[in-house]
């Protein structure tokens, strides 16, 4: 009689974690590949873009809107220089950009001056090459203060040269730090960028001179959307806060 042949019976255990392992590996590869192509997810943690954009807002900022640099990926690796299917943006435009005086920090600012503007503010007025921009007062923009109690704040709706119009608010009228500034020539290549908080933002206006301006290949993306929003001073993750402190009627709005 001939011996029976033994079957070696397969390790379905190892096999089991070889297979999630391959299917991690690959849903980490399609989360980056999104996320570095086609749309980022970014919060707001301060309140130099009210009333536009608010403290816990949560929005998708577009990857592809001006083409691609190094900033487009994680950690920013120093693979090429300048920008790849670049596009100019837009006057009015709220863009993510690196913060150019270190290059790696996210900022969240209107784009307000292009390439070869000049840009001044003159007692609360935003002046491009030499012309006042319109500027149109509007009912107060109100939110609370830290008791609790409301407070109005001087609100505009302010129309660039290129139709665009959007809400900015002044909270200490026409008079603070830099509601007069120098005249300031964009460079080739370089943005100005403002929040629609004139009076709470660290903007192009306070920048040192040599770094003053946003470099196009510092610009990560358009904001375009918005997917959330809760009240300051709660997370997105605890879930028990949400009935009462979710924005639901900033939910899935526009970012204008």
């Amino acid at each position: 009689m001939g011996k029976s042949a033994s079957l070696s019976k397969p390790d379905n255990k190892s096999g089991g974690l070889g297979e999630l392992i391959r299917t991690l590996a690959y849903a980490l590869v399609i989360a980056l590949g999104v996320r570095s192509i086609a749309f980022e997810p970014f919060n707001i943690p301060s309140s130099s873009m009210v009333p536009t954009l608010l403290v816990g807002d949560y929005l998708f900022v577009s990857k592809y809107a001006y083409g691609y640099s190094r900033h487009s990926l994680p950690l920013s690796p120093p693979l090429f220089k300048g920008r790849v299917f670049a596009s100019e943006p837009e006057r009015g435009d709220i863009a993510v950009f690196k913060w150019p005086v270190d290059d790696s920090t996210d900022y969240i600012k209107r784009i307000v001056g292009l390439p070869g503007d000049r840009i001044r503010v003159i007692e609360g007025v935003l002046h491009i090459n030499g012309k006042p921009v319109q500027r149109q007062r509007v009912e107060d923009f109100v939110r609370r203060d830290l008791f609790g109690l409301p407070r109005g704040t001087a609100q505009y709706i302010e129309t660039l040269p290129n139709g665009r119009s959007y809400r900015i608010i002044e909270t200490e009228g026409d008079l603070a730090a830099k509601d007069n500034t120098d005249e300031y020539l964009v460079p080739e290549g370089h943005y100005f960028a403002m929040g629609d908080n004139r009076d709470n933002s660290a903007d192009s206006r306070y920048w040192k001179a040599d770094r003053r301006f946003v470099p196009a290949e510092n610009l990560v993306g358009r904001a375009d959307f918005l997917f959330f929003s809760i009240e300051e001073g709660y997370s997105i993750l605890e879930l028990w806060h949400w009935p009462r402190h979710v924005r639901f009627r900033r939910l899935f709005d526009a970012v204008n």
